[in-house]
């Protein structure tokens, strides 16, 4: 069943397109990547998946079943961001906030999910450390409990390993894969198209138009992957 459609969506600011044409679907189980050079509207697409920026022509529908506010999300980090005097069980907690309504408490329930992700992403044994002292790894596997604590149904990741180091990006790309498998939906934006390719079910490669949309084994065999992979910047 398709959670996500997008019909023949153009995306940019003030009017003016960065991309036009993209046309395609998500559906639930899906680990869709989607690549393409700097520039060529990824992020823009994100937020527009998100709700947060308007597409300029074109439509993005969601199945009934998908609360928007219950879209788990890990956007790409700032300095700021990264400095933040919280600890790692606050900022896990901090992902159950839209489920609260106007309750000024966490429930007993979302304290038990916050604890059932940190388990998941091996940081139990963390969970009272400052946040601002850990290790970029550590606090990418934090962003994730905490976008995992506001859904059971999609995740939507911006560059999850950007800057970090071989061994960490390949724990990570394995804790999203678990994670798709047990049942989540996973939209991620990637400039590591190695990974992707590794690890998506999907591809959505964008430029100023659609290059291409569909399994990762036709993906394999087109030309632009060829092209990418042969010298082209994925980036």
């Amino acid at each position: 069943m398709a959670l996500i459609e997008c019909k023949n969506v153009s995306l940019g600011y003030e009017g003016k397109p960065i991309v036009t044409g993209l046309d395609f679907e998500v559906n639930e189980g899906d680990y869709l990547c989607i690549i393409g050079e700097n520039g060529s509207g990824k992020s823009t697409l994100m937020k527009s998946l998100l709700g947060q920026k308007s597409v300029i022509s074109g439509k993005i529908s969601f199945d009934r079943s998908l609360n928007r506010k219950e879209i788990g999300y890990l956007p790409q980090q700032t300095v700021v961001q990264k400095d933040f005097p919280a600890s790692v069980r606050e900022i896990v907690l901090s992902g159950c906030l839209n489920g609260c309504g106007l309750k000024p408490f966490y429930s007993a329930s979302q304290k038990k999910t916050a604890a059932e992700n940190m388990e998941k992403l091996s940081i139990s044994d963390i969970a009272d450390r400052c946040y601002r002292e850990l290790s970029g790894g550590q606090q990418q596997r934090v962003l994730l409990a905490r976008a995992l604590c506001a859904t059971k149904k999609l995740l939507i990741l911006d560059e999850p390993v950007a800057g970090l180091d071989p061994l960490v990006t390949q724990n990570l790309y394995s804790m999203i894969k678990e994670i798709n498998q047990n049942g989540i939906t996973v939209i991620m934006v990637s400039h590591d198209m190695n990974g992707a390719i590794e690890n998506a079910s999907h591809i959505l490669h964008i430029g100023n138009t659609p290059l291409f949309f569909g399994k990762k084994k036709d993906y394999l065999k087109s030309d632009v992957c060829r092209i990418f992979s042969q010298g082209g910047d994925a980036q």
